[in-house]
Parts: C-alpha cells; structure tokens; sequence
C-alpha cells in the first residue's frame, strides 16, 4: 500500500510541476504576443508616415518647383512643340 501512496505522490507531483510549467509558457507566449502586437502597431504608424511623407515628397508642384529653380527646366514654348501624326 505504502509503495502505491509513493507512486501516486509521484505522478501528483509530476502532473502538478507539468502544469505550472505549461502554465509558465502560455503566459510567457501571451506576453510575447501582445509585444508583438504592439510592435506591429508602430511599424503601422511609420508605414503610414512614409507614405504621408512620399506623396509630399512626389507632390507635382513641388517637382516642378524643383524643376524651375534648381535645375532652369522651363515649360516649352508653342515654336518648340512638335506633333507627330501616325
């Protein structure tokens, strides 16, 4: 009987440490998770920035200030215009 009360402790113990332990990794994961959600949030933050900034930095008539100013790019006038017809 003795030797029966011993295995069973045993298997108490061995359950009970396997469930703290499974307990350790779920919450170890769920605070993972949330980090990673938290992460994907700010990488949506930034990506909404860039695009924010690219569109300022593509805006037409800031390339064609650009144009004018940096580089003396002019509209062509009306004798320098050619049409071509097929």
């Amino acid at each position: 009987m003795a030797r029966l009360n011993l295995i069973l402790l045993i298997a108490v113990l061995l359950s009970a440490l396997a469930v703290v332990s499974s307990n350790h990794r779920a919450r170890k994961l769920v605070t993972e998770f949330e980090r990673e959600q938290e992460r994907m949030r700010a990488l949506e933050v930034e990506w909404g920035q860039l695009q924010l900034e690219q569109s300022t930095w593509a805006a037409h008539a800031r390339v064609e200030q650009i144009a004018r100013d940096k580089l003396g790019m002019h509209p062509p006038r009306t004798n320098q215009i050619i049409s071509l017809q097929p």
